[in-house]
């Protein structure tokens, strides 16, 4: 089994990192360069960078910035927001991106998926899903949560997979920012019906609810933004728990 990964979020807006809660009421939550270093001198797995306004403002990733938290890490780094065609990808892999991660792009127009794969190879492109549940199915959203969409939830990630996303990083809105715990039900349904990686994201407020997560839905990896940021948590104590659980981490 492959060890379970540790993902800090940078949601960027205005060259800040910000967290809010079902992605409204964005508070400000530091400096992301300074924030990636710490992250990545703490043990972090991977970073994730969310330009989380870039495609409602139809604009593209503040490149430079991009560049700043790079030099800062030596982990993987998956960029996203505001990635439409190829060449807004090869502008972030040139800029120290490992991965693109696209959302709202891949919905409205799903082939770029497929071009994405080939161009790179699926390992570069994760596929963000945020959902809500309407209260029958769970939604799509786009615009960083803005806008429902009609597609159902699994659905669309499972085609995701068939054009070539190599990991799912999957949000739910309805826990986000909540510091509830993951939406374990729905992760663990994602999880069971694909083949690649999937992310837990939304929800955590606790070491006990990651434990939760990869115990109960056995994802490959959970990202979490405010605990981190506020020093609430600290990955090399979550970590030291999670093995504590007999739980492989890296």
């Amino acid at each position: 089994m492959l060890a379970k990964r540790i993902i800090p979020c940078l949601d960027v807006k205005d060259g800040r990192t910000v967290k809010g809660v079902n992605f409204v009421d964005l508070r400000d939550a530091g400096d992301p360069v300074e924030l990636a270093w710490n992250y990545s001198q703490q043990g972090a797995d991977e970073l994730v960078f969310l330009d989380i306004t870039a495609t409602h403002e139809r604009r593209k990733t503040m490149i430079d910035l991009v560049k700043a938290v790079a030099r800062q890490i030596n982990i993987p780094f998956t960029i996203g927001g505001g990635i439409n065609e190829i060449a807004d990808a090869e502008a972030l892999l040139n800029a120290g991106a490992d991965k693109i991660s696209i959302n709202s792009a891949a919905v409205r127009t799903p082939a770029l998926i497929n071009e994405l794969a080939r161009a790179f190879g699926v390992q570069f492109v994760v596929v963000a899903v945020d959902t809500r549940f309407d209260g029958t199915n769970n939604i799509v959203h786009l615009n960083g949560g803005r806008i429902p969409t009609e597609k159902e939830t699994l659905n669309w990630i499972l085609e995701a997979e068939s054009r070539g996303a190599g990991e799912i990083l999957l949000t739910s809105m309805d826990h986000d920012g909540t510091k509830a715990g993951f939406d374990n039900g729905l992760l663990k349904t994602v999880n069971d019906a694909v083949h690649v990686p999937v992310i837990a994201s939304g929800g955590a407020g606790s070491v006990a609810h990651f434990v939760d997560v990869f115990e109960k839905t056995n994802v490959d990896a959970a990202l979490a933004a405010s605990v981190f940021h506020y020093g609430e948590i600290l990955i090399p104590d979550l970590k030291q728990e999670l093995r504590g659980r007999n739980i492989e981490v890296r």
